[in-house]
């Protein structure tokens, strides 16, 4: 079996996408803050995949150790999903405390770094966003944690030659992440995260090169 790590896969697109992969037969190491609810998430993906589930934080490096441990070698795939969004609703970038914006970068931004320097995967997943190219009023702390990631993976990807390194902006997703920013507002109306998943299947089961992709784009309308 090949060996994916996916962070923040108790919910959301990260759970999504890990249940494609064990569909597929990949072997799963997953992680998520809530220990309860990864449980249940390791328990179903168990009836199909051989699946590790550590309870953590990203941006503790010790957790990071166990997670690419867990997974052995090699890693074929690792997809950083995990991300913060910071307070909601989210202030001016003028206003935003600045240790709270250290913590969606460790989140977003050195947590994934930090992965990827352990594991040493033969592909990498770095989940983004368009608030990485649009400046959003309100988006500062998130979107420009996300557009580091972005520029992050674009470095990885000329300086790890044998490493295919994709930024895939997953789109509006109806998620917990996605109401946190909309405090307040019906978002039922955005697709659920599973629509999202044949684009990042199309990266880690293709040869496009390293590079930034729109899932939706990359598969058939």
């Amino acid at each position: 079996m090949p060996t994916a790590i996916v962070t923040g896969a108790s919910r959301g697109l990260g759970l999504a996408l890990a249940r494609a992969l064990a569909e597929r037969g990949w072997r799963l190491v997953i992680d998520a803050r809530e220990g309860g609810t990864l449980h249940e998430v390791a328990t179903e993906l168990a009836r199909r995949t051989d699946v590790t589930a550590l309870a953590g934080d990203v941006t503790d490096p010790e957790h990071r150790a166990a997670l690419v441990a867990a997974a052995g070698a090699p890693v074929e795939l690792l997809v950083n999903n995990a991300s913060v969004l910071g307070p909601s609703p989210q202030p001016a970038l003028a206003d935003y405390p600045l240790d709270v914006l250290e913590h969606v970068y460790r989140v977003n931004v050195f947590a994934p770094l930090g992965l990827i320097q352990l594991a040493r995967p033969a592909c990498v997943l770095n989940i983004t966003s368009d608030a990485s190219r649009e400046p959003y009023e309100g988006w500062g702390g998130y979107g420009s944690a996300k557009a580091a990631l972005d520029h992050l993976s674009a470095i990885l990807a000329v300086e790890q030659h044998g490493t295919r390194v994709y930024a895939v902006d997953p789109g509006d997703m109806n998620t917990r992440l996605h109401q946190e920013a909309f405090p307040g507002e019906d978002i039922s109306d955005r697709p659920p995260p599973e629509d999202s998943v044949p684009g990042l299947l199309a990266l880690i089961e293709g040869e496009l090169p390293s590079g930034r992709y729109q899932a939706k784009e990359l598969v058939p309308a």
